[in-house]
């Protein structure tokens, strides 16, 4: 009985070595001489771009103008985030090119693409993404807090491709830097806004900021509050509908600058909670007869139980006019809680419960040098970080009959990462410049206490362990369970990275560029090898040389703000999923891949009434070899790598009257056919793949905000994809592992609603 029991939960297990099982939905948003860039802000660094003022950015780690930087990058001001409806980062898709984001697990877990660089099909907590994200400056090493809600934000800054240099490890397809609105030290200000929509959504946010000593001291607290119901009816008797929202947000941010002084302190706290339901799932056929695109029929649609806090410290002393000290000091810490019966269907065929505590810090230490032709940043880096990782599956007696059971698994991984490096900007003449920059890192990594077994069980009910599958070197399940077995493997990296840029600055203000960036991303462990410790592996770290060119300028007397940029990669060892037979899943890496295209953003102010913004791009992004299940991949495209995206709105000012006015912003977002998996629509021979279901044709999605402010007061409507498109956001192949499915997780229906904001 118990080989029969191991035999037939071994089978059955294939199903969750690829498995994104708690999925959310998403929806995929100078002419005139360049001013003189400045060391490191003291006060508020960017604008909306509602004019055609420019956008301060601190992408080089100094303060310039989005339109001197010799990188891809877009800035989206705090303003423009709101216009634009981006409350969450899995919206910044609808105004950046050549971006996709997925979410598999959750509105707080996204998984980030740019320009075709992504996680693929590689879905466990413990994995860091190659898109870095950063908060305040701070990298966020856990993709568990990826998703918070976006509030009081003074911008996002997004640079597309490596940034290998000055933001260092995990930034193979580029960096997300979140800045948070902090205290200005002038007056008091604050703001608090209610709104209401579809689907019983409240929703809350404000700040108040105070100034105790003018120039020396100031406090900012903000907080953020959604509540709304599920957005995927559930027509299961009593069940629960899915993808609903139950998050809470609070920051709070202290700044001493003593006597008004070259000392400028900035301390950070902040906490945040999501409590709301899993997406729903088309799952099994049979179930979804008579059921439209937005419903579901499903015995058990989980919960999501997210937590994430942190602080930090910014402190920055000005030893003279052109030489800036700043240390960044942070520690952070989370856990997530996700459960779901992943077969989208009333019966009990498989019930998933990962769990994760994470904790991280980190420091960087560095100076700025801002002399007259030349400008240089260097420093160091230490980052330290820790998950703790207990992952349950059970199989219900719906597709095994005569057994009850599954998989327990648990393991710490701890990484250490230290690097130092350096970037100068030297004007060789008055237009023509060179950067140069380079980066040392060294990775430590170590899997510990690693182990996992089978079991026997109903769904929440006791557990008898069967036999020890980590460690366990041979056939899964034969070995007998050992409750003190652990196992444990160490892993190192050493990396160069850099990046050369050659820049020109016509007269006028155009800037053209010409550069070559090295990117890196850690090696890493499988974190989903539980059914055997063969599948526990640690490979290679992903590299990506990219050569870039662009352009970025202003004209028509400053109306027409125009940047465009063309990429190539060399993409190698992208890290990928792999089942296998055994059933027994491996993390490998793609030897190569090619990654190729041109973008481009436009924003053109017709009249004071009227502006239109734009975004365009084109991507090839292709595998050069590549074996998964035995099967040749060469040729097919990277998951969610669309070849063509494009936005396109326009503000419309029906009135103005000093700051009072009516302002009207209809947009529309792009995206071609993109694929789920590496497979694409191949299917590996023996494994009753259906690969052609795992992708999303092209599709648009229409947007429409309007705002209307009169004195302290903003009334505010909505509607995010007006038409209602119905519309795949992730998808994952379940019928290679035996099961009569594939796992597609629709994205979210038309939403729709308004608000009230009164400032103070």
């Amino acid at each position: 009985m118990r080989a029969r029991i191991s035999a037939a939960l071994l089978t059955s297990a294939a199903i969750v070595f690829p498995f994104a099982a708690q999925a959310q939905s998403t929806d995929a948003e100078q002419q005139g001489t360049p001013p003189t860039t400045e060391v490191i802000p003291t006060t508020t660094a960017s604008q909306d771009g509602a004019s055609s003022g420019d956008i301060i950015v601190t992408a080089q780690r100094r303060a310039q103008s989005i339109l001197t930087v010799p990188i891809a990058i877009s800035a989206i001001g705090g303003d423009a985030l709101v216009t634009k409806g981006i409350t969450n980062s899995a919206n910044l898709a609808v105004a950046v090119p050549n971006l996709q984001v997925s979410s598999p697990y959750g509105q707080t877990q996204p998984n980030f693409s740019l320009r075709g660089i992504s996680v693929a099909n590689e879905y466990n907590s413990n994995q860091a993404s190659p898109i870095g994200v950063y908060i305040d400056d701070v990298y966020l090493a856990s993709r568990t807090a990826h998703g918070m809600g976006l509030f009081d934000l003074d911008r996002v800054e997004v640079l597309r491709g490596p940034q290998g240099t000055l933001f260092g490890r995990n930034t193979t397809g580029g960096a997300i830097n979140f800045i948070t609105k902090g205290p200005s030290l002038h007056g008091n200000e604050g703001y608090a806004e209610a709104g209401y929509g579809n689907f019983n959504t409240f929703t809350a946010q404000g700040a108040v900021e105070a100034t105790m000593v003018e120039d020396q001291l100031g406090v900012r607290i903000a907080g953020n509050y959604a509540k709304g119901d599920g957005q995927i009816r559930n027509v299961y008797p009593g069940g629960r509908d899915g993808n609903s929202q139950d998050t809470l947000q609070g920051r709070a941010s202290l700044r001493i600058r003593p006597g008004n002084g070259p000392l400028d302190i900035k301390l950070k706290v902040y906490g945040g909670r999501d409590q709301g339901s899993q997406a729903a799932i088309h799952g099994l056929g049979a179930f979804r007869s008579g059921l439209g695109f937005f419903e579901t029929n499903e015995n058990r649609i989980g919960l999501n139980r997210t937590e994430a806090y942190g602080g930090s410290a910014t402190i920055a002393y000005d030893v003279s006019p052109t030489v800036v000290f700043t240390s960044i000091t942070s520690r952070d810490g989370g856990k997530q809680n996700l459960q779901q019966a992943a077969d989208g269907s009333p019966l009990d065929i498989l019930d998933i419960n990962w769990r994760s505590s994470f904790q991280q810090f980190s420091e960087e230490a560095r100076f700025n040098y801002n002399g007259t032709r030349l400008k240089l940043v260097g420093g160091g880096f230490y980052g330290w970080d820790e998950v703790i990782t207990d992952n349950r599956f059970n199989i219900g007696q719906a597709i095994a009959p005569t057994v009850n059971g599954g998989f327990f698994q648990h393991y710490r991984q701890v990484r250490r990462s230290y690097a130092v490096f350096a970037q100068g900007d030297y004007d060789l003449t008055e237009r023509l410049s060179l950067t140069l920059g380079a980066r040392y890192t060294w990775d430590r990594s170590q899997y510990r206490d690693g182990y996992a077994y089978l079991f026997a069980g109903d769904i929440g009910g006791p557990e008898t362990p069967l036999a020890t599958t980590v460690p366990c070197a041979g056939v899964p399940g034969t070995c007998p369970y050992n409750p003190n077995a652990r196992f444990a493997l160490d892993g190192r990296n050493n990396a160069l990275t850099g990046r050369v840029s050659l820049n020109y600055t016509f007269e006028g203000g155009t800037l053209v560029y010409a550069s070559y960036n090295r990117g890196y991303r850690s090696g890493a462990f499988n974190g989903g090898g539980y059914t055997s410790s063969a599948g526990i592996n640690y490979i290679a770290p992903e590299r990506v040389n990219a050569y870039e060119v662009g352009l970025k300028g202003r004209y028509f007397d400053n109306a027409l703000t125009l940047t465009m940029s063309g990429f190539y990669y060399d993409y190698i060892n992208q890290q990928v999923q792999d089942t296998r037979p055994g059933p027994v899943s491996f993390l490998v890496n793609a030897p190569k891949a090619e990654v190729y295209g041109v973008e481009g953003e436009a924003r053109w102010r017709l009249t004071p009434a009227v502006t239109l913004n734009a975004s365009a791009g084109y991507l090839h992004a292709t595998y050069k070899e590549l074996t998964l299940q035995n099967t040749r991949l060469d040729g097919n495209d990277l998951p969610f790598a669309p070849r063509f995206t494009a936005q396109g709105g326009v503000d419309l000012t029906l009135f103005r009257n000093g700051n009072d006015g009516l302002t009207v912003s209809p947009s529309v977002a792009y995206f071609s056919r993109q694929y789920f998996s590496p497979f694409n629509t191949i299917n590996a021979v023996g494994t009753g793949q259906q690969n052609s279901e795992l992708q999303q044709k092209g599709f648009a999605k229409v947007n429409l905000t309007a705002a209307l402010t009169t004195g302290r007061f903003t009334i505010k409507a909505f509607a995010t994809n007006l038409l209602n498109a119905k519309t795949y956001a992730y998808g994952l192949d379940l019928r290679g592992a035996g099961f009569p499915y594939n796992f597609l997780v629709p994205a979210a229906p038309r939403t729709f609603g308004g608000s009230v904001r009164v400032a103070f």
